[in-house]
């Protein structure tokens, strides 16, 4: 009769590039499994993570920010992977940044999630970044979506980054998901192979600490992880930071080596803190010219 009242369902997470839909992942599942930057395309792949709560289980399903596609095939990607969630979620989140308002993008954005939904996927919109604009602004822009979107369910408007109305946005989820099973073991958070988020954590510090194009031309191939040799406790990552330029690759290397001794320093750090291992961490730069719009070069670092 327990298990019958048991609860669990997906949860999408929908947005254009930088409205917090990670940071919102990360604090509602109270760890980290998305990187977080301030720049566009943070997030490239589809990110589950997981909340374990008495009587439910929620299964968030993260995803890049939607935006024009027609300059890359990386971008084409990204949108495709945002949208393929739609039909198997049981609730839809869509955020949008208070400060901008519903801006035109917005407005693609949900009428193309209307149409991939389930009739009975519940959609909810999160105006997101409410600590920065006035209480005042935000009731026309709530009357304006009831208006012109009568398929959203609620719209809750909260601060991803200081908590705000999260307990309140949980809640909700939690009341329309269906009766069902666990989905994943007790001890797991995400699905995500250990090489994608040893290789996410690494993008995110060449972001953090570069300017301009350079973000959106690099990924991260992790070559190996395994133990070391004098201790097995230890781990020993080799891995490759992708460009598509030279002048790219001396930007990521820096003066003298700096920045990219800089981007391993705090990867490693922050890798030892999440896995609970000391790290030893080899970087290389390489050059994959237009890798963003190879197939085969996008299949080949994961992005398939």
């Amino acid at each position: 009769m327990e298990e019958q009242r048991f609860k669990s369902g997906y949860v999408a997470i929908l947005g254009r590039p930088n409205v917090g839909k990670s940071t919102l992942l990360n604090n509602l599942l109270g760890t980290k499994v998305a990187i977080v930057t301030d720049k566009p395309q943070t997030t490239r792949h589809r990110i589950v993570g997981v909340r374990h709560m008495k009587d439910c289980q929620i299964v968030f399903l993260d995803t890049p920010g939607i935006h024009r596609e027609e300059r890359f095939e990386l971008n084409r990607y990204m949108n495709e992977i945002a949208f393929s969630v739609v039909p198997s979620a049981d609730v839809v989140l869509f955020l949008i940044d208070a400060r901008d308002g519903l801006v035109p993008a917005d407005e693609k954005i949900l009428e193309r999630i209307e149409q991939e939904r389930r009739a009975d996927t519940v959609v909810i919109l999160v105006i997101n970044k409410i600590d920065g604009v006035r209480k005042e602004k935000l009731l026309p822009l709530i009357d304006r979506v009831n208006r012109q979107f009568p398929f959203v369910k609620e719209i809750v408007p909260i601060s991803a980054t200081k908590g705000t109305n999260l307990d309140r946005l949980l809640d909700l989820i939690v009341s329309y998901l269906p009766q069902g099973p666990k989905f994943y073991e007790e001890h797991m958070v995400t699905d995500m192979p250990l090489e994608q988020f040893v290789a996410e954590i690494i993008r995110e510090k060449v972001m953090l600490l570069t300017r301009d194009e350079v973000p959106h031309a690099t990924t991260v191939q992790v070559l190996a992880i395994k133990p070391g040799d004098r201790n097995p406790d230890m781990l020993v990552i080799d891995a490759d930071i992708i460009v598509e330029k030279d002048s790219q690759k001396a930007i990521i290397i820096g003066k003298g080596g700096q920045r990219l001794k800089r981007i391993g320093k705090l990867a490693r750090e922050e890798l030892e803190h999440l896995l609970s291992k000391r790290v030893y961490l080899k970087l290389w730069v390489k050059v994959k010219e237009g890798w963003r719009n190879r197939v085969e070069h996008l299949r080949g670092f994961g992005y398939a």
